[in-house]
């Protein structure tokens, strides 16, 4: 076990090596460190390509989505090859707290536990350990910079799912800090679906405008920052997409109006599966290349 730590940051910076495979000509790293967003223990998956070992590169954050870990998408997206081509480092933390010993964190799959929404919690018992949105933005960031050969002035994000809907409101709602974003299958209007209301009742309290602030629909309608172009691939036979949990059309016509660019692709016979991401991760990357490595 490798302890990592750097001298400008404190003892809450360093971060432990869980484990490291070599994988396309770079590394693919998981580490734990002590969160002091969150107050557990934390676990996040690094991929550093080739390039890292001579020169400072852009880092993709990767968000997953409702019940996953960082192993989902290290071990199902192919990013690595992809990411090695284009000098690329992906960041992938998990979805929520764990071990919080909260009341009814672990009953059921769509909240609590490996469900975080990327939302700061108000609410007890959750507003504690609950701030995903604040680990996310702020502080993983500040660890992956300290502890790793990046470029600070060159990020992006990503998701699915649940975690399409986290890569969205960190853009739209930080302009200028994320170089590109793109999303495959994400939840667009969480105010207005089953998913999203259970979750921000109970994270965020029955107050519906503070839910605005973590709803990608209503931060679009709002955006003035420097022009975002958006990509999102969509699987045609997800189920989720009929039983109205991703609501995409209300997004694309609320940016449509503000002119802010979105590629949408529905693609045909794909569903909410990693077989699906796996599918498009080559495109992904190339789209944050082509503004990373501008």
């Amino acid at each position: 076990m490798d302890n990592v730590s750097h001298p400008f940051y404190d003892t809450l910076m360093a971060l432990t090596q869980v484990s490291s495979n070599k994988c396309a000509g770079g590394f693919q790293k998981v580490f734990e460190h002590e969160s002091s967003e969150l107050r557990c223990k934390m676990k996040f998956a690094v991929y550093l390509p080739p390039k890292a070992d001579t020169a400072k590169c852009p880092v993709m954050y990767w968000l997953s989505g409702l019940t996953c870990t960082e192993q989902n998408f290290i071990t199902k997206a192919g990013s690595q090859l992809p990411a090695a081509e284009h000098g690329i480092i992906i960041v992938a933390p998990d979805t929520s707290p764990r071990g919080c010993n909260i009341e009814g964190e672990d009953e059921n799959w769509d909240f609590g536990t490996g469900a975080g929404f990327y939302v700061d919690s108000t609410e007890d018992p959750w507003k504690t350990n609950y701030r995903m949105y604040s680990y996310v933005t702020t502080e993983l960031p500040k660890l992956i910079n300290a502890n790793f050969p990046t470029d600070p002035d060159r990020m992006s994000i990503s998701g699915h799912s649940m975690g399409g809907h986290g890569a969205l409101i960190c853009a739209l709602k930080n302009p200028g800090k994320y170089k590109a974003v793109s999303a495959f299958a994400p939840i667009c209007n969480p105010m207005q679906c089953p998913w999203g209301q259970k979750a921000f009742s109970g994270y965020l309290g029955s107050d519906r405008s503070t839910w605005e602030a973590y709803d990608a629909t209503v931060l679009a309608a709002a955006y003035s920052g420097p022009q975002l172009d958006i990509l999102i691939d969509q699987g045609r036979d997800d189920q989720f997409l009929t039983a109205s949990q991703l609501l995409p059309d209300n997004l694309i016509a609320v940016c449509s109006e503000k002119k802010i660019p979105v590629v949408f692709r529905l693609q045909p016979g794909y569903d909410h599966s990693y077989f699906f991401i796996y599918s498009f991760m080559h495109d992904h990357i190339k789209h944050h290349a082509k503004y990373l490595n501008a």
